[in-house]
């Protein structure tokens, strides 16, 4: 089973890229299921329902979230009725909209799906990702397991990596939207890439227009973000999943331009 994993899509840009390119590369690549992160799917980040719609429109499957989760109030209500989009799990119980976790029913074998959060250097209270990973490992009932581990710091990426390694069968990191070139099968079967990328124009800085994200650095002063435009990327990445056992046979990226 091949199933496909996208990075943070930005703007209404990035969600226009993404529809002209993804068909294809599931029919070339024979993709049985995409993740995408679209925490960043709206003009001025966060996601909205129209964005989200764009998204599976577009032939996306199944979206995770991050620290935009709660960006746009709108939002709310949709993400506690559609049971294919969730936000991280890890935040504190009695505050947000949404679910954690959600388990896809493909008919030949049932996919898992986790959207976990990291704590450094992260504007947000909680708790702690490694163990609320074990806690839903033990709720889920799914063959194969995918995490999306939103997070900064690549040392705590690596980290829930190997925590999960031989327990689910892919992590892939998102947040910082530059692709990393680690994507490999670890040890004992999990397939893994620190960060996965973004969906967005390329001559920017994170999808921003670069003038005032150079503003903000040398001034100190704070900018409100305005998208860049121009010729977009779409980073992924490819993960090869035997049915049977649920281990990762291959890890491949990939970057359509």
């Amino acid at each position: 089973m091949r199933i496909m994993c996208i990075g943070d899509v930005v703007g209404s840009v990035g969600c226009a890229f993404l529809r002209e390119h993804l068909p294809y590369f599931k029919r070339q690549q024979q993709i049985d299921f995409v993740i995408c992160n679209g925490e960043n799917s709206a003009d001025g980040n966060g996601i909205t329902p129209k964005s989200a719609d764009h998204l599976f429109t577009s032939g996306v499957d199944f979206i995770t979230l991050g620290n935009h989760s709660f960006r746009r109030k709108e939002v709310f209500s949709y993400l506690d009725e559609n049971p294919s989009v969730i936000r991280p799990a890890n935040y504190p119980t009695s505050a947000p909209p949404g679910k954690g976790y959600a388990v896809v029913d493909m008919g030949f074998t049932t996919i898992g799906v986790i959207n976990l959060m990291g704590q450094q250097n992260m504007d947000a209270a909680l708790e702690n990702p490694f163990i609320v990973a074990d806690r839903i490992l033990k709720e889920i009932d799914a063959k194969i397991i995918i995490v999306d581990f939103h997070s900064e710091v690549t040392s705590e990426k690596r980290a829930m990596g190997f925590y999960l390694d031989g327990r689910v069968s892919a992590v892939f990191g998102t947040h910082t939207h530059v692709m990393t070139a680690d994507a490999q099968v670890l040890p004992n079967g999990t397939g893994y890439i620190t960060d996965v990328g973004m969906t967005g124009v390329i001559d920017s800085i994170l999808g921003v227009k670069k003038e005032i994200i150079l503003r903000r650095f040398t001034t100190q002063l704070p900018e409100r973000f305005e998208l860049a435009s121009g010729a977009c990327k779409l980073n992924c990445v490819v993960f090869d999943i035997d049915r049977g056992s649920g281990r990762c046979t291959a890890a491949q990226s990939y970057e359509l331009i």
